[in-house]
């Protein structure tokens, strides 16, 4: 009995050892030029109800729920979600708008475990034209997170995805030029 206790305590120490070490913070972040001016880059990626046509976690198979509140683009306006495969149930709201060059919103997933995110786009016009838009998400990492992180870092977990997303909205963006071209 002595034995099992030891190596239970030991196993915590470990375990407590790990999350002391493991960095708790991250912030990850993409970039990308968009040949489009930069307001009408940011009026497309402020519309919430715009993501389902870009953001990864919901052009892959996203057959569960979406309901929106407040008006689209706007401060607090809300989007509510249920049923996504990784994060079943969660609320994204806009938290902070700056016209044309930065938007924050709140990511709160609540099942299947709960996690605060605050994702942001800032925008830069490079001429009038052409765009550089940034994508990232920033947050904390509470205990099991900040260990598995120490196995599989955030930004290789996310990063991936970011960049297809900023890939999507270029190949949006840029393919409404071509057809307006034509």
């Amino acid at each position: 009995m002595t034995l099992v206790f030891y190596i239970f305590i030991a196993i915590i120490t470990f375990f407590a050892f790990l999350h002391a070490w493991a960095k708790k913070e991250y912030d990850i972040n993409r970039t990308v030029v968009i040949n489009r001016p930069k307001e009408e880059v940011f009026n497309f990626v402020r519309q919430l109800k715009k993501e389902r046509q870009w953001m990864p976690w919901f052009v892959k198979n996203f057959e569960g729920i979406l309901k929106y509140k407040g008006e689209d683009g706007k401060l607090d306006s809300l989007l509510y979600w249920r049923g996504h495969r990784k994060f079943y149930e969660g609320t994204q709201k806009i938290v902070k708008l700056n016209q044309g060059k930065i938007m924050e919103t709140r990511f709160l997933i609540v099942k299947p475990f709960r996690l605060v995110i605050l994702e942001y786009k800032g925008l830069k016009e490079i001429d009038e034209n052409k765009t550089k838009m940034v994508w990232g998400v920033r947050g904390n990492l509470a205990f099991p997170l900040s260990i598995i992180s120490l196995i599989h870092p955030v930004d290789k977990a996310y990063g991936g995805q970011l960049e297809e997303g900023l890939k999507n909205i270029k190949t949006i963006l840029e393919s409404k030029n071509e057809k307006a071209s034509v």
